[in-house]
């Protein structure tokens, strides 16, 4: 499996329940070859979510795109292998 990041825009700011009702929609899609593991939340001043960042395990980013398929009302703006490097590898 690699790690892979989809980003996406959402159309309107939304509230932290809106994107739990995202969250648990890709818990119930993923399939054996596309697991979405963690995301982050770029928030406007209002504290609304503008854009969503997630790492997924994957297969392929195909594999991850038939999972977003699924789900309704959510935007992808790309799906990128990644590598993740911490700050402490630096010290």
């Amino acid at each position: 499996m690699g790690k892979f990041l989809v980003s996406h825009t959402l159309p309107s700011p939304a509230t932290m329940e809106d994107a739990a009702a995202i969250g648990k929609a890709s818990k119930a899609a993923h399939t054996l070859d596309a697991y979405w593991v963690s995301s982050w939340a770029a928030l406007n001043e209002q504290g609304k979510i503008l854009k969503i960042i997630c790492e997924w395990d994957a297969k392929d980013a195909q594999s991850i795109r038939r999972v977003c398929d699924k789900i309704p009302n959510l935007p992808v703006d790309g799906i990128w292998p990644m590598a993740k490097v911490d700050g402490e590898t630096y010290r």
